[in-house]
């Protein structure tokens, strides 16, 4: 049966070099959790290793934040959805937000509970998903100011979620700006540029992260010690923090080419054929999971020689090549994962989580 492993020492290398890197540069952080989609165990993990402000997109996981430490400060990542607001609430301290509309009924709901809720107002720097455009920042601040219940903790934006644009100096310094103008136009004082994320950690390391930016929120750069920029291995960081492990269930030397008339498969996919394979074969096995659980293109097998040949709804089949590697049914097959292929498997309710 397959099963995902969290190495707790991995974990806690990363998130002590994360630590070390945020605080020699003064600079306050959040750990994102949404991609452990709520488990218990794991969200302990992370509040275990010493964070004190977690960020989620999913109001269920803070839920479970606030299960395990009530005093853990929690930060509900996207534009809230209105009907969900008398939970948001309950369960969130700060809220990532973009419209006015919203905001009143988050006010009033807050007035209700007798809660002062944060919000970081979220601008448009690019990647055209959430965010108030800019020029029109100035007045939809002075509408905000104005509700009761409602502090502006900060100001922030998302880049590379969408359609990739990159973080730089330019638009860096641009955010800090808005809260400069902001500031001097109203008296207020604004303590967030939420302006990081794992993406914009090399700005960090090349010392080119303009001093405004006073606040990172990171969840991939911890899990997978990744630089996005170059996609490689931050020096000093882990990639192995998780691991997916699958068993063989079957084992065979078959053709390489399939015999019979060819059609879409359930997933839409028509083979085409590399006529140099015709008449070879080679060793291939079948592992215990599918599309249901993972794309293949998001795992990435610890033994190089594998290669994936395909994926059905619940099983996928490798290629061993013409030897079997010692290899038999019911050996392991180890995967480390992308981040939307952990994601997946996270969401999976088929495949067992462990920490280690």
């Amino acid at each position: 049966m397959a099963f995902l492993e969290l190495y707790r020492d991995r974990l806690k290398h990363n998130y002590q070099y994360l630590s070390k890197l945020f605080e020699d540069r003064d600079i306050e952080w959040g750990v994102v959790t949404k991609l452990l989609c709520g488990n218990k165990d794991y969200i302990r993990e992370v509040i275990n290793l010493g964070a004190r402000e977690i960020h989620d997109s999913r109001i269920s996981n803070l839920k479970v934040v606030k299960s395990i430490d009530s005093k853990v400060q929690t930060v509900y990542i996207k534009p809230p959805a209105k009907r969900s607001i008398r939970n948001l609430i309950r369960y969130a301290d700060v809220s990532f937000n973009s419209s006015y509309s919203t905001i009143k009924l988050l006010s009033e709901e807050a007035g209700r509970q007798n809660k002062k809720h944060k919000i970081i107002i979220m601008i448009e720097m690019g990647d055209l998903r959430e965010g108030v455009l800019g020029e029109n920042v100035i007045d939809f601040y002075e509408r905000i100011f104005e509700l009761p219940n409602i502090e502006v903790t900060g100001i922030g934006t998302n880049l590379n979620c969408l359609h990739g644009v990159m973080p730089s100096q330019d638009k860096l310094i641009q955010l800090s700006l808005y809260k400069q103008l902001i500031e001097a136009k109203f008296n207020r004082k604004i303590p967030w540029v939420s302006g990081g994320t794992s993406v914009t950690i090399p700005l960090l390391l090349k010392k080119m992260r303009p001093m405004g930016i006073n606040h990172f929120r990171v969840g991939e750069i911890l899990y997978f010690g990744l630089n996005l920029f170059t996609m490689k291995t931050v020096k000093g960081m882990r990639d192995d923090v998780f691991k997916l492990y699958t068993e063989i269930i079957e084992l065979y030397e078959k053709p390489k080419v399939p015999m019979g008339e060819l059609a879409e498969n359930p997933s839409g996919e028509v083979m085409v054929i590399n006529e140099e394979d015709y008449g070879k074969t080679s060793y291939r096995a079948i592992i215990d999971v599918g599309l249901l659980d993972i794309s293949p293109e998001f795992l990435i097998p610890d033994d190089p020689k594998i290669e994936i040949s395909g994926a059905s709804s619940d099983m996928l089949v490798i290629d061993l090549g013409k030897t079997r590697r010692n290899y038999k049914v019911g050996d392991l097959v180890s995967f480390k994962l992308r981040y939307m292929g952990a994601l997946s498997i996270l969401n999976s309710d088929y495949i067992d989580k462990k920490i280690i």
